[in-house]
């Protein structure tokens, strides 16, 4: 985990009961945690049973992409255009799926990414899903817009997750410095910049179900702790000048647009530039690894790597940002190729489409250090909190697992790019269609 130092008693005595925090909204009427007797078996089992318990609001706000929805479709899809070519007679009797990344050691290749508003699936939010992660050994992001604050994660987690801080650059560049320096005082572990958010994709599923704010008494609460000037265990020096902080919710719920995500881009600095990174890098994260999160070229990820980052992560923001990009598994090998080829052995990280313990397993051969999941996590979350979500995580570990053994890997570092390849017909790649039991 990096750190032995758990969050400081400070932090801790800031943090309410978890019983007293709000419930999720957007659940059917009279509905309680059930998934309509659907036995779950894999990653996708939860999100049907998810779609009968959440309202259609609120599941359309976490299962749909922007525009066509083109980019959301195949992130998951173009993993089956990647085949695994498996090694035999090889000794897989004693499997491990641990690998290391910045020197931190994790129980399996596969994290929950950062992504926000956990609170609106289950009523412990980002809580639940980072202590699932602390049980299951493995790194859990937290969004710059969560719905539990950075001290209350590290507060619910004692010490015992791997705790890793996403940033945005907002225009209010101070702010920015102050949440990134606050997670570093609370005890987390690294920080992700996001830097594909200038603006974001339109998601007509929203603008048609007149999702265009975040429902009360969900907030983004990092953001109120820097308008209450409340800073857990942190140098008063950090607080911000009172007569400078403005209630971000007048941003993020001005409901001015019709779909939430265009109300929210409103925060974000509109003319970033890769001196950003070096700046963040220099004034925030001098003892932090940094990751950009965000890339998608190889010109951007050398670009990254030159400003400062120690890695950088392949993801199109889960299908919510640029309809018509690459899935991130068909962007991966570029980025990879780009950064060894200039002589940098910073990890490659990824999110997006990843299901199976298969696609965990394609992404480690095609360079990838480790991957993300995270819309599952929200269906998990709606079913069974942090049981269930440590119960997603497991099952993939599992499924993991076993693709290594039957491939002949004995260990991650036994994923190379020979384990994958191409379809031999060359051309388009044949429509996968499940099979019928």
């Amino acid at each position: 985990m990096g750190k032995d130092a758990g969050p400081s008693n400070a932090v801790l005595a800031a943090v309410a009961s978890a019983a007293t925090m709000a419930a999720p909204l957007g659940r059917k009427e009279d509905e309680t945690k059930n998934n309509d007797g659907i036995k779950i078996c894999n990653s996708n089992d939860y999100q049907l049973a998810a779609k009968s318990i959440l309202s259609k609001p609120l599941y359309e706000y976490l299962a749909s992409g922007t525009d066509d929805e083109q980019t959301l479709s195949e992130n998951e899809a173009a993993f089956k255009g990647w085949y695994l070519r498996p090694r035999v007679m090889r000794p897989v009797g004693s499997i491990s799926t641990a690998t290391t990344l910045f020197g931190q050691r994790l129980s399996m290749p596969l994290f929950i990414s950062p992504a926000g508003v956990h609170a609106l699936a289950d009523a412990q939010g980002e809580c639940a899903s980072a202590r699932a992660c602390g049980r299951v050994g493995t790194l859990f992001g937290l969004s710059q817009h969560a719905t539990r604050s950075i001290e209350q994660v590290a507060a619910a987690t004692q010490g015992k997750t791997n705790l890793w801080y996403q940033a945005y650059i907002l225009k209010d560049r101070e702010m920015t410095l102050r949440l990134v320096r606050r997670a570093a005082n609370a005890g987390y572990n690294g920080v992700f910049l996001t830097v594909d958010s200038v603006r974001f994709g339109y998601r007509e599923a929203d603008a048609r179900n007149g999702w265009n704010a975040l429902p009360a008494p969900h907030r983004l609460v990092n953001y109120d702790d820097e308008v209450a000037r409340k800073h857990p265990g942190c140098p008063k020096k950090w607080l911000a000048p009172e007569a400078s902080v403005v209630d971000k919710s007048t941003v993020y719920n001005q409901g001015d647009e019709d779909a939430w995500d265009q109300n929210t881009e409103q925060l974000f600095e509109q003319n970033p530039t890769w001196a950003d990174v070096r700046w963040l890098k220099k004034e925030a994260c001098r003892d932090l690894p940094l990751v950009v999160k965000g890339i998608m070229t190889a010109e951007d990820a050398i670009e990254a790597v030159k400003a400062g980052a120690d890695g950088v992560m392949v993801s199109n923001h889960g299908g919510r940002g640029l309809d018509g990009a690459l899935a991130a598994i068909d962007a991966l090998p570029e980025v990879v190729a780009a950064l060894r080829g200039m002589g940098s052995h910073a990890p490659v990280l990824l999110d997006g489409g990843i299901r199976r313990g298969t696609d965990v397993l394609k992404a480690l051969a095609l360079g990838a250090a480790a991957v993300g999941i995270g819309k599952p996590v929200f269906f998990a979350l709606a079913c069974g909190g942090e049981d269930a979500v440590a119960n997603l995580l497991e099952m993939i570990r599992r499924e993991t697992e076993a693709a290594m053994a039957i491939c002949g890997c004995a260990t991650v570092a036994n994923a190379g790019k020979a384990l994958v390849t191409r379809h031999p017909s060359g051309g388009a790649v044949p429509k996968y269609i499940r099979s019928k039991l």
